[in-house]
């Protein structure tokens, strides 16, 4: 699911600057990043996957639970019936869980559920769960205290003793305190407090500042879909090189890629489904920069022939063409706690294989539509635009 909401799409074009590695750079990541590019190990018959940079692993489920929907907007949620639901996820092998320190109660919801497993399930068992968080601070100087004094709010409210994965949000580069932060960061996962430190939307140029300073990150999480592919673009390149993997979000665009949408107008007031969700409202403005309702009916209208194919659904195709992308290691759908569930759905996705044919139908609407590189800018650049 998203990490960062606050922002309208802008669809004017902007230019952008090409940010390839040079000969000496691309030498020093490598030396660098030797053991990460051993990365990610696919296990589990394909349901769970290994994200690593040097000594510093983590193993999690392809296919991760976004809990930005617990921070209002997608009806209110019940704590009892969100842990149930947890739980639920958890017993069906959905066992990764992505959630923000802005995300409304979601980190205290990991920690009643986390609690729950302790007492309610085997060590095993528990061996399985992850609980991935994210941290947004304001631009202030980034001292080691104020980056402790905030690790430890969601170590606390998320009951654990270290944190499975922090992945770091920064407003301004032009603030290169974001290095300080991160080397604070490492520290802490040096003393046993986080066990992965990870990025959320950051871009290609300032991902090689950090590995060239020597930051051991093992992810970073993008918006990233069948319509917006912008992460394949320069930042898979950078990955590859490097063996930092992405963790993609907005991958169904909030239930937009479904055959809710199939066959609508929403270009006629009151004749489609509503867009009464925070997310749906983001991710139509996606839409609208990509290309339009008329082209996107035409690529539901593909991935519908697909599914309809290989027996799945138009969120199983979309969610497994983002899973064989390059640099991938997972893909969020968000869950609607205790409101609703797709759990069988999710499932689903490991079992579907994509063929060539498939790809060629997909890739023939894609390439109608923009190039959202060039519309937007790199991955996270919607967040840092006036």
């Amino acid at each position: 699911m998203a990490t960062l909401h606050l922002h309208s799409i802008l669809p004017n074009p902007t230019s952008f600057k090409s940010t390839k590695a040079t000969t000496s750079t691309r030498r020093r990541l490598l030396a660098n990043s030797v053991r990460c590019a051993e990365a990610t190990q696919v296990t589990g018959e394909t349901q769970r996957v290994t994200v690593r940079n040097g000594n510093d692993s983590l193993d999690i489920c392809r296919v991760l639970n976004g809990m930005w929907q617990t921070s209002g907007g997608w009806g209110r949620i019940d704590r009892d019936d969100a842990v149930e639901a947890m739980l639920r996820y958890a017993d069906a092998g959905l066992s990764t869980f992505d959630m923000a320190d802005h995300y409304g109660p979601a980190e205290d919801l990991y920690g009643i559920f986390i609690n729950r497993v302790r007492q309610e399930r085997p060590p095993e068992f528990l061996e399985k769960i992850r609980g991935l968080t994210k941290w947004v601070p304001p631009p202030v100087k980034m001292t080691s205290s104020y980056v402790r004094d905030s690790i430890n709010v969601s170590r606390k409210r998320m009951d654990v003793s270290s944190l499975d994965m922090l992945q770091f949000h920064w407003w301004d580069y032009a603030n290169t305190g974001y290095l300080d932060a991160l080397k604070h960061l490492t520290d802490l996962k040096e003393e046993g407090k986080i066990k992965t430190v990870a990025l959320t939307n950051f871009d290609t140029e300032r991902l090689q500042i950090i590995l060239e300073n020597e930051i051991p990150v093992v992810s970073n999480q993008v918006q990233h879909s069948i319509v917006d592919m912008r992460p394949q673009q320069k930042m898979a390149e950078l990955c590859q090189l490097t063996g930092v993997k992405l963790i993609t979000y907005g991958t169904v665009m909030g239930g937009l890629l479904s055959e809710k949408f199939l066959d609508t107008n929403l270009n006629i007031p009151f004749a489609g489904p509503p867009l009464n969700t925070p997310s749906l409202q983001k991710y139509k403005r996606m839409v609208d920069a990509w290309g339009g309702w008329s082209l996107f009916q035409a690529l539901l209208q593909t991935l519908k022939g697909i599914a309809s194919k290989h027996g799945a659904t138009i969120p199983n195709v979309a969610v497994k063409y983002i899973l064989d992308q390059q640099a991938v290691a997972g893909s969020m759908i968000g869950v609607r706690l205790g409101l609703s569930e797709h759990i069988q759905d999710s499932n689903a996705v490991f079992s579907l294989a994509l063929d060539e044919d498939d790809i060629s139908s997909i890739q023939e609407v894609t390439k109608k539509g923009k190039n959202l590189l060039k519309v937007i800018g790199d991955c996270g650049d919607e967040y840092r635009r006036a």
